[in-house]
């Protein structure tokens, strides 16, 4: 799960970089504390020069109920409005909030975002992990 203030930029670049990079591999979320009304278009213009199309996104509220369900939670400057529950993975990213700026200044944020993402999936889902038994007897 993604967190961030507005759940504009940050957290939709985010989990929409996880979807693109993990396939279905790993379950998607992203709210915000206090969302906008729309998906920032300078991030939506940034994730479409590199094919990716966040534009029928929308910005949701963060809920108790759906952090309980995330096994991890990335924040990205929430503050404390994220509610802390044990057994789950917390990560704050300090990222530039892309609020109010234009795609120039959006593009290394999402480069950010991208290498994070990717550290994150290898967290998550470690190419070399010990392969599961066959079951077969020698």
């Amino acid at each position: 799960m993604f967190v961030c203030v507005h759940n504009a930029g940050r957290s939709q670049m985010a989990a929409a970089w996880l979807s693109h990079l993990a396939g279905d591999s790993i379950e998607v979320r992203s709210a915000g504390s206090a969302p906008a009304d729309q998906v920032n278009p300078a991030a939506m213009e940034a994730m479409a020069e590199v094919g990716i199309d966040i534009a029928a996104q929308s910005p949701k509220i963060l809920t108790t109920d759906v952090v309980k369900e995330s096994d991890v939670v990335i924040t990205m400057g929430c503050g404390d409005a994220c509610p802390i529950f044990p057994g789950t993975r917390y990560e704050d990213w300090e990222l530039v909030d892309p609020a109010g700026k234009g795609v120039a200044e959006v593009r290394p944020v999402r480069g950010e975002i991208r290498t994070r993402v990717k550290e994150l999936i290898a967290s998550l889902l470690p190419r070399n992990a010990p392969a599961a038994p066959s079951g077969l007897g020698g």
